[in-house]
């Protein structure tokens, strides 16, 4: 796969940890130029590492605008910028609710729409939206979340059809429980962190967490030219979680 990439340019939301930075550097490994958007963007060479707020217009504007003058193009769009919510529909007041829809949807509206003017003059553009197995299955304690992606899953499929005419593809990916920085956080305030992550392991048919290398490299392949027939898809990478019914381990 290596060069798969060449010659283009890719921008990536939420890349300074976790999935985001797993997809910037394999994206780069792959021949891309590529621009991390984060809020603290320290990010390992060869990356670019930018500012971005994704929850002010003028942040992502600038970010993108950062991009292409530094780069010339911006031929990929990864959305991958977003925030976790814990409880049922009602364990989160209001302001959370639309903190959380803010950064989690409205990040995703905004960085798209600053992105559209450029993708629209490439030959091989791609937007890839990180989305959740929570926008497809009914998970215990994520209705916040789970509103927020299955809005995603939405707005994905929405958009591939409005810019498959302009030469622009639109795709998602839906991880399950992923082994990331946000993860671990919230392990820690469990009262038995192990048993928490025993758990989250069972709860996926593979028993164990994805990786954010595995998240990554599927957003590549949804990125890239080998997919150029691949428009308003979403592709699992969930340990068989959304469509495996497996008995019991013994």
């Amino acid at each position: 796969m290596s060069g798969s990439f060449d010659g283009m340019v890719a921008a990536v939301t939420g890349g300074a940890s976790g999935i985001g930075l797993a997809t910037a550097l394999l994206l780069a490994e792959r021949g891309a130029q590529v621009a991390a958007l984060d809020l603290n963007p320290q990010v390992p060479e060869p990356l670019l590492g930018i500012g971005c707020d994704v929850t002010d217009p003028a942040s992502v504007d600038a970010a993108v605008a950062t991009v292409v003058d530094r780069f010339g193009a911006l031929d990929v769009l990864v959305n991958n910028a977003g925030i976790g919510a814990q409880g049922t529909v009602a364990d989160n007041d209001d302001a959370e609710w639309v903190r959380v829809l803010d950064v989690n949807v409205l990040g995703m509206v905004r960085a798209s729409r600053a992105a559209l003017p450029h993708l629209r003059r490439s030959d091989r553009a791609a937007v890839v939206n990180t989305c959740s197995i929570a926008a497809t299955a009914g998970l215990p304690q994520r209705a916040l979340y789970s509103a927020s992606k299955g809005a995603v899953l939405a707005l994905t499929r929405a958009m591939a059809a409005d810019h498959l005419a302009e030469g622009i593809r639109v795709n998602c990916v839906n991880p399950g429980t992923a082994d990331t920085p946000w993860i671990g956080r919230l392990l820690e305030r469990a009262a038995d962190p192990a048993a928490e992550r025993a758990a989250l392991e069972a709860r996926q048919p593979s028993g164990r967490l994805v990786t954010a290398a595995e998240v990554a490299a599927a957003i590549a392949y949804l990125a890239g030219p080998d997919a150029g027939s691949t428009t308003g898809t979403d592709l699992a990478v969930d340990g068989g979680m959304s469509g495996l019914r497996l008995r019991p381990r013994t």
